[in-house]
């Protein structure tokens, strides 16, 4: 089996798999422990090295804490993720220490700022006693090596923290509907260029929305456009070892074409509207 692509993840000098594990699918859930054991297993199998989780995604932490705690071995190669949507500093103190328990490990490689949807959010989190402040001291302390911010509500928003944060990582949607004008993939991801930080997509698959079939539109195509972009990592949420084995093929079958991403995203512009479900109402 061939392996999968190593991408830079930014500056940190840190290499992941072109694909990751998403929190999401069967992770994102209580009580499946047995099917959860085994997606996070065959992702191991697969080579995948990025795993993504975050407090709010139901029993996600623990179900990693169920592979991590007997295998430590297991988790000393990968890169684990997760988040914190904490607003302030001690709640995300509380956050912290809460995701270490349940996942039975010392260090986090990236902690990310949840689900930033507006300047709102940017002004609490980044005055005074807002948890940016906590993120930076538990990286200073050697608790967390990353540092990362989420979203998909707004570009501007996200871009404000990308610039102005001294965060490592930005995870945002990159999909073809993203990649019009105004989309995240023309304005965030520019400048997370330009800041030299790590790109993790995430809203790959549209929520699954995205998958047309008939029209040639398949996981394996969406999560090659993702491979397209500048990223260091495409995230896409499993229900079974089956779905984790099509993204690990579809991370070996590597990007799309210049010409097939574009023509991805013509075919996708009339209805650009509706399918960034994820971004709320306009």
């Amino acid at each position: 089996m061939a392996g999968l692509e190593m991408r830079r993840f930014g500056k940190t000098g840190r290499e992941v798999t072109c694909v990751g594990l998403g929190g999401e699918g069967v992770l994102r859930t209580y009580g499946r422990h047995a099917e959860a054991n085994a997606v996070i297993t065959e992702a191991l199998n697969q080579g995948i090295t990025y795993f993504d989780s975050a407090k709010a995604y139901a029993g996600s932490e623990d179900y990693y804490g169920e592979v991590w705690v007997p295998h430590p071995d297991l988790r000393a190669p990968v890169f684990q993720a997760s988040k914190s949507a904490s607003r302030s500093h001690e709640g995300a103190e509380t956050d912290l220490m809460e995701t270490l328990r349940r996942m039975g490990i010392e260090t986090l490689d990236l902690w990310q700022i949840h689900d930033v949807r507006t300047f709102a959010d940017i002004r609490d989190i980044e005055g005074e006693g807002g948890a940016l402040a906590a993120f930076v001291e538990a990286k200073e302390m050697g608790i967390v090596r990353s540092i990362g911010v989420t979203g998909h509500h707004d570009p501007d928003v996200l871009s404000h923290a990308v610039e102005t944060w001294p965060v490592d990582a930005v995870m945002m949607p990159v999909n073809p509907v993203e990649g019009g004008p105004g989309g995240f993939l023309h304005t965030t991801l520019d400048i997370a260029r330009e800041q030299g930080i790590a790109v993790i997509g995430m809203k790959v698959l549209g929520g699954s929305n995205y998958i047309t079939p008939d029209a040639g539109v398949t996981p394996e195509t969406l999560v090659r456009y993702a491979l397209a972009q500048e990223i260091s990592v495409a995230i896409v949420g499993c229900s079974t070892p089956a779905e984790v084995q099509a993204l690990a093929a579809a991370g070996r079958s590597g990007p799309l074409s210049d010409d097939e991403a574009a023509a991805l995203v013509e075919a996708f512009r009339p209805y650009v509207r509706e399918l960034a479900y994820y971004r709320g109402p306009r």
